[in-house]
């Protein structure tokens, strides 16, 4: 069982306090819970999909979703069955809650999309690695995509990747939900290295001078793009 805090006000006073099953979150009626098992960029084999439909039958589990983030999510779980379920699969939870990275997202890239410029696919497995579960002042979501197109959304994300024939393009500070903003292009024409090591920074930066629960949408909204740039940019490392 995982038990988390919700803190408001000065002195962090309580707000909510509950305990969760490990890798769940509560639904609707109070009741039933949902878990989503991690599925590094979307990519699932048959072995996982085997599982999935396992637990599926043998728990009577109502509702498989897929997600937003590319994952799947198991939706009307009784909370003793949690642990179960979770051993079942033998799976490692997805971060659906709490501030941290949640999630990279990766289209197909070059490795099969005909429109594809930079491997969307390679890059985004590394940071999935690197980033997912990453402790930070709010919840910060990744969209990598291989080409201008920009599937998945990096305008849109707080921090997003698009390719182009010289490199990629770093944006920071998007956010979709209720209140909505284009994200800030940081740099462009970064190779796979630059675009890794320009990540860590903003980052590093978001961490260091967020306020708790601030997204970096709202951060930047609060002290403007320019601090951030001029924190995290150096020479060499593609174009601003």
């Amino acid at each position: 069982m995982v038990k988390l805090s919700y803190h408001i006000g000065m002195g962090g006073i309580p707000l909510i306090e509950q305990t969760l099953p490990r890798g769940a979150f509560v639904q609707r009626d109070k009741q039933t819970y949902g878990i989503v098992p991690r599925s590094p960029l979307g990519i699932i084999t048959l072995e996982f999909l085997e599982k999935i439909a396992h637990v599926v039958r043998k728990y009577d589990i109502p509702i498989v979703k897929m997600t937003s983030a590319q994952r799947l999510a198991l939706v009307g779980l009784k909370p003793e069955v949690i642990e179960d379920v979770w051993t079942d699969l033998g799976m490692e939870p997805a971060p659906a809650i709490g501030h941290c990275v949640h999630y990279v997202k990766a289209c197909p890239g070059k490795a099969v999309c005909r429109f594809g410029i930079l491997d969307a696919l390679n890059l985004g497995m590394l940071l999935e690695k690197q980033l997912v579960g990453m402790d930070l002042p709010g919840k910060t979501k990744v969209g990598i995509s291989g080409c201008p197109n920009n599937c998945c959304e990096g305008y849109l994300r707080d921090i997003g990747l698009f390719g182009k024939k010289k490199g990629w393009t770093l944006i920071v500070g998007g956010t979709s939900g209720r209140k909505p903003r284009i994200g800030d292009v940081i740099a462009e024409n970064l190779t796979d290295d630059q675009a890794v090591m320009l990540i860590q920074k903003c980052l590093d930066y978001y961490k260091n001078n967020a306020k708790p629960r601030e997204r970096i949408s709202r951060l930047i909204e609060r002290i403007g793009i320019e601090p951030l740039k001029d924190a995290v940019l150096a020479t060499g490392q593609g174009e601003s």
